[in-house]
């Protein structure tokens, strides 16, 4: 097929067709286990009937009206997302990326309304990654992503993840913001250690600084809580979600309390499309199914097998050395003699019928659907173990 897309995308050798919850059929007509769930995205599968059920009534009723009104999909959503969570207040947009840049925003605005114009420092961790706008990738600190686009924005310091002793060197009188990962999941799906978060928050309370986790991947359900900070019982000022929000629908949100949001007076920020009804029903009827807590146990239990049989795997075939992540989002780390060759497990494994991802050059991430069910997961395994087989 001719390619009429600008080149910043090396597509997969095939052209999903159509799908329904953890399979997915290519335009020839060859099936594929889904355990890369659209990145995290695809968190009750493909094709769900109620969310289906909820894009078609809303698309009979009221598409977008822009945002000099608000809408009772949006509100209904952000109550529901406040009552889950320690926010108060919810700013809608259409991706990760603008919900991490509204957030970051909000830090700066935030200092600027009740300090002076030097606390502006941003503090963010190595090997981050929080978007690809301008601001967002200077933020991330992976120089690949950055480096072509100079001058970046400045005022920004990365400290290396799960270092207590940096974080708190790096955090004074200056900073006006902390962000986060709880889990890093570009850079290799790491968890975040429970003294880290905590000596983030103790150093944001002592220097006036807000503290934000970017739970674009981490959030809504696919850790096997809602939000991940729910498992360290750290509370930041600002959360961002995306990704699962809208289970395959574009939407993003930037969760606050009163106190912060109150910087974001009427015409300091917006977003055109952000919080328009469409996106807001689905994300909507979503929530209501991800927070439930048979929902929420599945993904944690699921999870769970997934991770043992992967450990199997590696010790088995002596591929992965280590097995990590939380819930339904999942590292295998590729032992020393494959390092640097996730790629092409990741095509091997689509010879065999079967989606996974890449976190890093070094791990292999799978982050399927939070429904994903035993049979399922046994055929993605049987197909994983034969792409295995066939490396050399």
């Amino acid at each position: 097929m001719q390619n009429y897309l600008t080149p910043n995308f090396s597509f997969a050798p095939m052209i999903p067709e159509r799908a329904q919850g953890s399979r997915v059929w290519d335009s020839e007509g060859r099936e594929y286990i889904d355990l890369a769930g659209g990145i995290a995205v695809n968190a009750l599968g493909h094709s769900h009937p109620a969310l289906i059920e909820a894009l078609t009534e809303q698309a009979q009723k009221l598409w977008h009206v822009s945002n000099i009104y608000t809408t009772t999909p949006a509100q209904a959503l952000a109550k529901k997302l406040t009552e889950a969570t320690f926010a108060d207040k919810v700013f809608f947009c259409n991706s990760g990326a603008e919900a991490n840049e509204a957030a970051l925003k909000l830090a700066r605005k935030y200092a600027h309304d009740h300090f002076d114009d030097s606390k502006s420092e941003i503090i963010a961790c190595i090997n981050g990654f929080h978007g690809r706008t301008l601001f967002t990738v200077s933020v991330g600190g992976q120089p690949k992503y950055s480096r072509d686009f100079a001058p970046l924005p400045p005022a920004i310091t990365h400290v290396p993840y799960n270092n207590t002793a940096a974080l708190e060197a790096a955090v004074g009188p200056q900073t006006c913001a902390v962000i986060i990962e709880p889990v890093q999941g570009e850079s290799g799906v790491l968890p975040a250690e429970q003294a880290f978060l905590e000596a983030a928050r103790r150093a944001c309370d002592a220097h006036h600084a807000l503290l934000i986790f970017d739970e674009v991947q981490t959030g809504m359900g696919r850790t096997g809580k809602l939000f991940a900070y729910q498992h360290y019982g750290v509370v930041p000022d600002i959360l961002t979600s995306a990704k699962a929000l809208g289970s395959g629908f574009p939407i993003g949100a930037m969760l606050t309390t009163d106190k912060a949001a109150a910087s974001f007076g009427p015409g300091t920020h917006g977003s055109t499309f952000g919080g328009n009804p469409l996106a807001c029903a689905v994300a909507g009827r979503a929530f209501d199914l991800i927070n439930r807590p048979n929902t929420l146990q599945h993904a944690e239990e699921q999870g769970s097998k997934l991770q043992q049989a992967l450990t199997t795997l590696g010790r088995e075939t002596g591929v992965f050395q280590e097995v990590r992540g939380m819930g339904m989002l999942i590292g295998c780390v590729l032992s020393a003699q494959y390092a640097g060759r996730a790629g092409e497990l990741v095509q091997l494994a689509l010879q065999q019928g079967l989606m996974i991802l890449m976190a890093g050059a070094d791990v292999v991430r799978l982050a399927p659907s939070l429904l994903l069910s035993d049979e399922d997961m046994q055929e993605g395994l049987a197909r994983l173990n034969k792409a295995l087989q066939n490396w050399q």
